[in-house]
């Protein structure tokens, strides 16, 4: 059995940088976007066709119930869901191989048939404001615009293909404030909290 986490979370909230330093601490690959692409690649679809697809702007709550949303792959088009079926196909891929932590992309729903951990990230507003002003160099009204937008992208996306709710503590073995522990804190304690439950083997 291998060890599969796949981490949802709130924009701002530092999840990505937990989910890298999980995977340095236990020895285990990280998947974000970039690198699912990568593999995506690997297994023979456009770069083009997975990068940033979770965050694209077509998926905006004017345009998600549009059937005539399309992606460009190889020359032709391919809709949003056969999209999503083959980044699915993709994720299966990189468990099926090994331990991997695995960053948004509605992995905890396609890999539910398998004995993940799922965790999703979060932290109050003020101290995600304040991450991204610092991050991105930018306003913290910009970063609260910022913050708001990335959020609603994510929600729209998850419940849409997961027919779930995204963030909803029901949905994952651990919901954590980041704000608290910090990256490094955050990580040891799903570590702990992942060997406890058997979930990191």
């Amino acid at each position: 059995m291998h060890t599969i986490i796949n981490i949802g979370r709130s924009f701002g909230s530092a999840g990505g940088h937990i989910g890298h330093a999980i995977g340095q601490k236990l020895g285990i690959p990280f998947y974000d976007n970039e690198l699912i692409s990568k593999v995506a690649e690997e297994e023979g679809y456009s770069k083009s066709l997975f990068a940033k697809a979770e965050e694209k702007s077509l998926f905006s709550f004017s345009s998600f119930f549009a059937s005539s949303r399309l992606g460009y792959m190889d020359g032709g088009y391919v809709s949003d869901n056969v999209m999503f079926g083959i980044q699915s196909e993709v994720i299966k891929a990189i468990a099926a191989k090994g331990d991997a932590i695995i960053i948004g992309r509605c992995a905890d729903y396609i890999l539910r048939d398998l004995d993940c951990l799922n965790v999703f990230i979060t932290a109050p507003e003020p101290y995600r404001i304040q991450s991204l002003v610092k991050s991105e160099g930018i306003s913290a009204e910009e970063a609260e615009k910022l913050m708001r937008r990335k959020d609603r992208t994510r929600e729209t996306y998850y419940n849409y293909y997961t027919f779930g709710a995204w963030g909803q503590a029901s949905n994952y073995h651990l919901c954590v404030d980041s704000s608290i522990l910090g990256v490094e804190g955050t990580a040891d304690l799903i570590i702990d909290f992942g060997r406890r439950t058997g979930k990191i083997k």
